[in-house]
């Protein structure tokens, strides 16, 4: 597994460095201090599997990087790693695509159970996130389902769902699906009223809430 670590100091790589050593014993870790050195990364390792990337780098916004590699990787899955624990910035990587956001203020064991869940084709969402929709719903106190079949999605409505939470396109679902596009915006429409939010951004917040297991698709 090839993973692409970006951030300018050197103690938080070394500390993720072996957070990924201890999952992925066979991991090979690509690292960068900057956007500009992450970019060489990127080109002189095609086949990289996860991208994580600090929000504070010195030559660039983390955000802009992050919205970089979702349009011109749309495949690399990016793992977002802050020292800001807003919700608002939670809410802005996640509606960029990240798979995840993992406080630096964290301990060692958030960050391996975040880093394991995100490995496993999930998506980590920090507790400061998930106090409240962006609709003013409470997604901690209102009452969840159980399981996927308590909301009524049908197995195809929960692949799309388990791609949407990825931050994976319509045109990309369609195409990894074999659906055409209008049917792929039909099923997310559905997703989003089950789920009763709004936006994908708060359907991944309640899906990590909900901890609900989908399949694993890339």
């Amino acid at each position: 597994m090839n993973v692409l670590l970006v951030d300018d100091h050197h103690l938080i790589r070394a500390a993720l460095v072996g957070v990924f050593e201890e999952l992925v014993p066979a991991v090979v870790m690509f690292e960068a201090e900057s956007v500009a050195e992450a970019w060489q990364q990127v080109e002189a390792c095609p086949d990289l599997h996860l991208a994580v990337v600090d929000l504070a780098l010195p030559d660039r916004d983390g955000f802009a990087l992050l919205a970089d590699l979702r349009r011109l990787r749309p495949a690399l899955p990016c793992l977002i790693l802050s020292a800001e624990t807003r919700r608002d910035l939670i809410l802005r990587a996640l509606d960029l695509g990240a798979v995840g956001f993992i406080p630096k203020s964290g301990s060692r064991a958030v960050m391996v159970n975040a880093v394991r869940l995100v490995l496993a084709g999930g998506t980590y969402v920090p507790p400061e996130a998930l106090s409240r929709g962006g609709d003013g719903h409470d997604f901690a106190t209102a009452p969840q389902p159980r399981d996927l079949a308590d909301l009524g999605l049908t197995e195809r409505q929960t692949e799309v769902l388990a791609l949407l939470i990825k931050g994976r396109s319509n045109k990309w679902i369609g195409r990894t699906l074999d659906l055409a596009e209008p049917t792929v915006k039909h099923h997310v429409t559905a997703i989003l009223k089950a789920l009763k939010v709004s936006n994908r951004t708060e359907a991944t917040i309640a899906v990590a809430e909900m901890k609900l297991e989908l399949p694993k698709l890339v």
